[in-house]
């Protein structure tokens, strides 16, 4: 859809009843547009969503391994005798 859509010299040769069924295809297409863009939208919320739960799984593993090398690496200092 470009300005010559809705130019004043394409409507002013047409009649009130062409130019209705003008502006009646013309926004059945603009909704047409917007459900596509929704849908696409919606399907980018969902991978956003999926990927941010992998990467939450991911942190909290890379965490759990970290912590489990540095115990490993840190043996516990021997009991103190009194």
């Amino acid at each position: 859809m470009n300005s010559a859509d809705f130019s004043s010299d394409s409507t002013a040769q047409n009649s009130p009843e062409e130019r209705l069924v003008r502006m009646e295809t013309l926004i059945a297409e603009l909704e047409r547009m917007v459900e596509e863009l929704n849908r696409a939208v919606m399907d980018q919320a969902n991978a956003l969503r999926r990927l941010q739960s992998q990467q939450s799984k991911v942190s909290e593993t890379v965490e759990n391994i970290e912590l489990e090398r540095i115990r490993s690496t840190n043996p516990k200092p021997p009991h103190s005798a009194i």
